[in-house]
């Protein structure tokens, strides 16, 4: 098992024998505890590990304010991450889902063969019953 900082002070201070990686790791426990204690003295809180930086998502941003969403009438806080809606800024869960451009052509097709634009068999026939398409007049 690994050795509090202490317990390699008082290994130390015993006079055993240790190698120079181990003296160094016991010089930076020994300086990060006076620190640690000098910061006490001073009455600063221990600070705690560095925050994680992750890039908001597009048109999202940290709310300056407290505010309730328009579209789940759920309250969130200052400093939550919150993006676009319908009627204003609120959670990203409740923003609609952007289409992608796929998606947009795929549902434009399927609203043409649901309204029967794209049905050949639907369109009145321009020919005349025995002709060609070439003797053809125009539909009425």
């Amino acid at each position: 098992m690994g050795q509090t900082p202490t317990q390699k002070a008082a290994k130390a201070a015993r006079g055993q024998q240790i190698g120079k990686a181990q003296r160094e790791a016991l010089q930076k426990a020994q300086t990060a505890a006076k620190k640690k204690a000098a910061a006490k003295k001073k009455g600063l809180a221990k600070k705690t590990a560095a925050k994680k930086v992750v890039p908001l998502p597009r048109g999202s941003r940290r709310d300056a304010y407290p505010g309730t969403c328009p579209a789940c009438f759920k309250d969130y806080g200052k400093g939550e991450v919150i993006t676009k809606v319908t009627d204003g800024w609120g959670h990203p869960g409740c923003a609609p889902r952007q289409m992608s451009a796929a998606e947009r052509e795929f549902a434009r097709n399927k609203a043409r063969i649901e309204s029967g634009e794209t049905f050949r068999a639907q369109k009145p026939s321009d020919w005349r019953l025995g002709s060609s398409p070439s003797n053809t007049r125009p539909a009425r």
